[in-house]
């Protein structure tokens, strides 16, 4: 009889604490941490815990102010832009306009009040659509943040006691920006679950118009949703540039999707009238720890999207079917809701099982094409199978999709088999300082042997590379630099100088010495390549006065924004005889739009892969391309790399012996792989890149 009392009492108290079977989720996670914890090295560490509780809160800021703004059936897709706006408000007011700190801080606060409040009027007092007034923000707010710092001023140098709001520890354990978490935290649940203001919202979820008729002020409770969502986002941003030490236009991007992901994934009803804080919070230390795991189970960090995406359309999915079915009971239909609930189970457990799989055949894929591509076969333990451990090498190019870092992978995996040594390779799938942040910091957790990185923002991964000296990790960087005291040594392709007078003397040797071109560069914030353009100019004024630079664009590493800058360039420089792309991608990009333009007068030269550019060199178009032997980068940094964990590269030395490579030269701290070389349709055939 007892029992069955405690089985009614315990089948009561389910829908009180997960009334949108949240529960489910928490068995997920459950599941999840158990699995990394058997396959991820120091995951259940209390380290481990701290380190995924700050990787958080910036996204759970975002998440909590999302939660009441879904459940009254809206959306806001701007809440990313907002805290791109905010981080170079604040960093234009402090470092330009020399605020105070403090005052710049309430200043940024204010940004976001005020980004609120336009979303909040248009949607509440115009009756506009909330997708379309926060998608138009969207774009408003980070093209305000963009013009703020033209693409490429990138705000850093703040204070030691700034930074301490995201990067300090309370007690040497507690991360301080908690402390800024839990207050909004509590305020949100006093809102939604404790307050007259909460029922409203959960009633004009489920009908607005009903809401109205039962004399509840729709307008105002809506606008009050949307103002707090500008108010947090601001906040957010302020912890997201302590966290990082640089505020920058692009902060927060892709933040609105992995928030709302968090809040719908917590049981959230994406069409309005259900969700809790509780489960929003399931639903973010889910993504989090995923990511987690991932990164220290050196598994591909694409495998966070697939599998988020699996979780997320399916219970979309089950939640419009839920809504059908809570419509028919409404008609009439009487039900005790065991259907609904088992099949809930039945599919989200199978939205697991999937995720497992996927995890499990992508590890099987992963394993089986580093054996093809001669890498090592690396476990989720991080050993090599059948070895004990031997030295991990964490090595992150600035984008794994860019062909120029596919080609030194091959050469990185290749030094790593030769001298026997475990291989991790991952990074951002496109430029992204963030996501390297966050990754080297995993790496940290992970206790890597050394860290080899391209740096996307010096300022802005400096920080985090100091932390893993300080741990006793070696760090190296290359293809671009980091701050000279973030690392032990520089693994240089080429120096500046020479690949500026490189490709400036083959310019003026196009142009006969006098005319107008254009540079298409990566990202305009690009620490090394902005170091080349200096070197450009000076070339120029030294030496070569009859050139004329008309104008540089970005490409983002991107071969479609290269041809679309191309296109621009022919046609508002009309005088301009030559193109010069200096990121990989932006060589083809750039000679297509030539090509198309059918414009024979004009010349594309540029850095470049042979292998992209051989078409484009054949048919004339390309004259050259500047480039050094990518594998032999990436087989340098791995060798260097090895070289510093077995404590046999040291300052002062003024060269090493680099396995196949031979003798590579140091100067200072800087490791040079060697002169660069002019590929052009007589050796092109020669080069295998």
């Amino acid at each position: 009889m007892e029992t069955v009392l405690s089985q009614t009492g315990l089948k009561r108290q389910r829908p009180r604490l997960f009334p949108n079977g949240e529960w489910v989720l928490l068995l997920a996670l459950l599941a999840e941490i158990a699995v990394f914890s058997a396959i991820s090295q120091n995951f259940f560490t209390w380290g481990n815990l701290i380190e995924v509780i700050r990787f958080s809160i910036e996204l759970g800021l975002l998440a909590l102010a999302l939660t009441p703004v879904i459940i009254t059936g809206g959306i806001d897709l701007s809440v990313g832009s907002m805290m791109g706006l905010a981080a170079v408000s604040f960093g234009a007011l402090w470092n330009d306009a020399h605020f105070p700190l403090v005052a710049a801080l309430l200043a940024a606060l204010l940004i976001g009040c005020a980004g609120g409040a336009l979303n909040a009027v248009l949607i509440s007092r115009f009756n506009l659509r909330p997708l379309v007034v926060t998608l138009g923000s969207y774009s408003l707010f980070r093209g305000i943040a963009e013009g703020i710092t033209q693409g490429t001023m990138n705000y850093t140098g703040f204070p030691q006691r700034f930074l301490f709001l995201a990067q300090g520890y309370l007690l040497g354990v507690i991360p301080v920006q908690l402390l800024f978490f839990l207050p909004v935290l509590l305020a949100f649940w006093i809102l939604l679950h404790r307050s007259v203001i909460g029922r409203a919202l959960y009633a004009i979820g489920f009908t607005a118009a009903g809401a109205r008729y039962a004399g509840i002020p729709v307008r105002a409770r809506i606008g009050l949703v949307y103002f707090l969502s500008g108010l947090v986002a601001s906040l957010a941003a302020i912890i997201y540039v302590a966290h990082l030490g640089q505020a920058k236009s692009d902060a927060g991007s892709g933040y609105e999707l992995d928030a709302i992901t968090a809040v719908v994934l917590g049981g959230t009803s994406i069409f309005g009238g259900r969700g809790t804080l509780w489960g929003t919070l399931l639903g973010l230390v889910f993504l989090t720890i995923l990511q987690n795991g991932l990164h220290l189970a050196a598994l591909p960090t694409e495998l966070t999207g697939v599998l988020t995406g699996v979780l997320l359309v399916v219970i979309i999915g089950f939640d419009r079917l839920r809504g059908e079915h809570r419509g028919r009971v409404t008609l009439g239909q009487e039900s005790d809701g065991s259907d609904v609930k088992n099949s809930q189970v039945a599919i989200l457990c199978g939205a697991v099982l999937i995720g497992a799989l996927i995890v499990a055949g992508t590890n099987v894929w992963l394993v089986r094409s580093m054996s093809r591509t001669g890498g090592v076969a690396i476990e989720a333990t991080g050993t090599v199978a059948g070895k004990s451990h031997r030295p991990v090498i964490a090595v992150m190019p600035k984008a794994k999709g860019d062909p120029y870092f596919v080609s030194v992978r091959a050469g990185a995996e290749e030094a790593a088999k030769e001298l026997g040594v475990d291989l991790i390779w991952d990074g951002p799938t496109s430029l992204d300082a963030a996501k390297q942040n966050e990754l080297v910091e995993n790496w940290i957790t992970r206790q890597v042997d050394a860290i080899a990185v391209a740096v996307e923002n010096k300022a802005g991964i400096s920080t985090v590379l100091r932390k893993a000296r300080e741990r006793g990790i070696h760090v190296l960087t290359w293809d671009a630099d980091a701050e000279p005291d973030a690392r032990d040594f520089f693994v240089n392709q080429a120096t500046p100088e020479g690949i500026a007078k490189t490709l400036t003397g083959e310019a003026a040797r196009l142009l006969n010495g006098k005319g107008s071109f254009a540079i298409i560069t990566g990202a305009l914030s690009a620490a090394n390549q902005n170091e080349w353009i200096r070197f450009i100019k000076q070339r120029i004024a030294e030496k070569y006065p009859g050139l004329t630079l008309a104008t540089i664009r970005p490409s983002d590493d991107d071969r479609d924004k290269a041809f679309a800058e191309t296109q621009t360039i022919l046609k508002v420089y009309p005088k301009v005889k030559l193109v010069m792309a200096i990121s990989a991608p932006a060589v083809p990009g750039a000679a297509e739009a030539v090509r198309q333009a059918n414009r024979k007068d004009v010349d594309v030269i540029g850095l470049s892969l042979p292998s992209i550019s051989n078409p484009y060199i054949q048919a004339g178009i390309v004259q050259a391309v500047v480039l050094w032997s990518t594998r032999d980068l990436g087989y340098l940094a791995v060798y260097a790399s090895t070289l510093a964990v077995e404590n046999k590269l040291h300052s002062g030395a003024t060269s090493i012996q680099a396995g196949r490579l031979g003798t590579v030269q140091l100067s200072g701290y800087e490791i040079i792989l060697g002169a660069p070389l002019i590929i052009n349709k007589a050796n092109i055939n020669q080069m295998d890149f």
